[in-house]
């Protein structure tokens, strides 16, 4: 019901009970300010024949309703974004799993076997290196696998700053998208405090943090980042907290205004070259970090 709607008019005034669509749309949008006997009503009204068909067709339309909510939501931007990156990361995963079962399989038969995708490469590029046909086409499956993956990563960043502006430059993409997918959405990591954004990726640890089975983790995939990684052992939790924290500033504004800040970055600059100074003082005075 709408606000125009009389105040005794249910979800379904006015509208066919065979229009599915519309019936859908009704319940997605509309809403009334306060309970009533919504099944007497739409007998009155003649919309059902009875409590049990308005049931079933109120069934039918919020069904209905919910599958179009999924639907549309899944074509949004940031769950391509999720879907990209997820399989990007299996590609990679699977190609690698493979590439070291290649490397078995062709060192029975190739005296100069090697490893890794770049030797499944190789095999898949000289049709007379190994004369067995199991073989050759393992390692051109794993060569797609990772052309796929490679494929996937431009894909990635060519998006990622089209769909989370300040978080892409704050992380990079990649580090991004891996954000964006772990929460489950843009929406929902703009939702996330910074000390849930700190340690998204080690649920693992934090877990077991939990059942007091391990320190606290410090951080999660954020520790890819070159201002967490590229900080000293002592000072590596404050870096952690502080690329958090602008990380989850940055994914509210890009869920809720999508308005680019570049200050963000220039702050979080600064801050990482404070926590960095304080290991090289205290190297330089023989007393090292705070051990944080």
């Amino acid at each position: 019901m709408t606000e125009d709607s009389p105040a005794d008019a249910g979800w379904f005034a006015g509208l066919d009970p065979e229009d599915g669509e519309a019936l859908a749309a009704s319940i997605a949008d509309g809403s009334a300010p306060e309970p009533a006997d919504w099944p007497a009503r739409a007998v009155e009204t003649g919309f059902a024949s009875d409590d049990e068909e308005y049931y079933d067709r109120l069934e039918a339309a919020t069904t209905a309703a919910t599958r179009e909510a999924v639907e549309r939501a899944e074509r949004a931007d940031d769950r391509q974004l999720v879907h990209a990156v997820r399989t990007m990361d299996d590609c990679t995963r699977t190609a690698n799993e493979l590439a070291e079962r290649l490397a078995e399989w062709a060192g029975t038969i190739d005296p100069d076997a090697g490893a890794g995708v770049d030797y499944a490469r190789e095999l898949a590029g000289d049709e007379g290196r190994v004369d067995h046909p199991r073989v050759r086409s393992l390692a051109e499956r794993i060569a797609a696998l990772a052309d796929e993956a490679e494929d996937l990563r431009e894909f990635v960043e060519r998006e990622t700053p089209t769909v989370a502006p300040n978080l892409a430059a704050l992380a990079g993409p990649v580090l991004a998208a891996r954000l964006i997918s772990l929460a489950g959405g843009l929406e929902n990591l703009a939702k996330k405090p910074s000390g849930t954004v700190q340690v998204l990726g080690a649920e693992d640890a934090l877990f077991a943090h939990l059942r007091g089975h391990a320190s606290s983790p410090k951080h999660g995939i954020i520790y890819t980042h070159d201002a967490v990684r590229g900080t000293h052992p002592d000072e590596r939790g404050s870096a952690a907290r502080a690329v958090a924290g602008k990380l989850a500033i940055a994914a509210r504004v890009d869920h809720y205004s999508g308005e680019r800040k570049p200050e963000l970055e220039a702050e979080l600059e600064e801050r990482i070259e404070t926590i960095q100074a304080r290991t090289a003082d205290g190297e330089a005075d023989g007393n090292g970090g705070d051990g944080e």
